[in-house]
């Protein structure tokens, strides 16, 4: 099975990353987490990127707040799917990130998440490794199935809680 990649931009960022990683582990996928900067690393985060699929992974979640140039410095130098997580700084409650990270060039695309959505890029990846892994695709289908049973079951209860 590929793996997943988690870099963020620095570990002040490992408090909203940390919620892709049970993600991962429920669907025993394999991860590595790494701190990289594309302004203070740019050859090691380079060099990562474009042996990443060489290194067995198949997705690379980058994960950073403010100018958020990890994910399309990331995304320059390999032809993996790459998921940019835009978090949450003290400045423009993230939307600057976000605006860095969607906003790419034709040609190197970034998938983009909302700001601090760790779970949906884990999510994600999971259901890009799930192409062609059909396990993967059974267990993603399970869980959107209990998903729905449990939003039925509290419709079920609010619907009994107002009709008495």
């Amino acid at each position: 099975m590929k793996k997943v990649a988690v870099i963020m931009g620095s570990d002040s960022d490992l408090p909203v990353v940390e919620a892709a990683f049970p993600i991962f582990e429920q669907y025993g996928i394999p991860y590595e987490a790494h701190v990289f900067s594309a302004h203070r690393t740019p050859e090691t985060t380079a060099a990562f990127a474009a042996a990443a699929r060489d290194n067995d992974f198949g997705v690379i979640i980058a994960a950073a707040g403010m100018a958020a140039h990890l994910a399309g410095a990331i995304a320059a130098q390999t032809t993996l799917p790459v998921i940019g997580i835009p978090v949450k700084s003290s400045t423009f409650d993230g939307l600057d990130a976000l605006l860095s990270t969607v906003q790419m060039p034709p040609g190197i695309p970034v998938s983009t998440v909302g700001i601090n959505a760790a779970a949906n890029a884990a999510i994600l990846a999971v259901q890009i490794l799930s192409v062609s892994d059909a396990d993967l695709a059974e267990q993603l289908a399970r869980t959107r199935q209990e998903m729905k049973n449990k939003v039925l079951a509290k419709d079920q209860a609010l619907q009994s809680k107002l009709s008495k």
